[in-house]
């Protein structure tokens, strides 16, 4: 029954239905670039996190910074294969130790070299499981604590469905998600669970959707 003087009914609905949707949605919000940044990037099995890093570094790569991909994912067999082909086939730069099993390890490797090459876009790839179980939760807290990273951004499926929100809360008390990608958004999905899951993880802080992913290609 409220009634503003010169506002059509019409436009005063508008207006409550759009900051309503802000509410759930958050601000915008962009990616905060520092002078050197260390994004970590968290997700599940299948979610699309590798062929993301690359699209990202690329991203970048093209807007000057000086990127690097980090294989940190010991426990998909093919996973730092797959980050080494997609960084070799769009000339990216690469780390990770194809025989080692202890992704901290491999950070620590990674620390010395950047020492000389001083990368300012240093994007990292972690282990994904089919659910974030205990000894998934133990490693990325033990990876946070070590990468120290400017960005932690959990990288979902358009077609996830409404699962994501249980997803995005358990890694947000895991690691403080601080933003989301959604992928395969030239699926049929429209991510309304991807979106729920930015309203799970919402605060001042985090729940923004950085980018989203429309197809396999390094510039989609």
């Amino acid at each position: 029954d409220e009634r503003i003087k010169g506002v059509e009914k019409k436009e005063h609905i508008i207006k409550i239905l759009h900051d309503e949707l802000l509410k759930i949605l958050g601000e915008y919000k962009p990616i905060k670039l520092e002078k050197i940044n260390r994004m970590m990037f968290l997700g599940l099995y299948g979610a699309g996190k590798t062929t993301t890093i690359a699209k990202l570094g690329n991203y970048y790569a093209k807007r000057g910074y000086k990127a690097v991909l980090i294989g940190l994912d010991t426990h998909r067999p093919a996973a730092k294969e797959q980050l080494k082909q997609l960084a070799e086939k769009n000339k990216l730069n690469f780390f990770t130790d194809m025989d080692e099993k202890n992704p901290v390890k491999i950070w620590e490797e990674f620390e010395k070299i950047n020492k000389k090459e001083n990368y300012n876009m240093i994007l990292v790839d972690t282990a994904g499981r089919h659910t974030l179980d205990k000894e998934l939760i133990a490693e990325l807290k033990e990876l946070d604590k070590k990468i120290k990273p400017t960005e932690k951004i959990l990288v979902m499926p358009a077609d996830i469905g409404q699962v994501a929100r249980t997803q995005a809360k358990e890694f947000k008390e895991a690691v403080n998600v601080s933003g989301i990608i959604i992928t395969r958004m030239d699926s049929t999905a429209k991510a309304g669970g991807a979106l729920t899951a930015c309203a799970e993880v919402s605060s001042k802080t985090s729940g923004a959707v950085y980018f989203i992913t429309t197809g396999e290609k390094i510039n989609d």
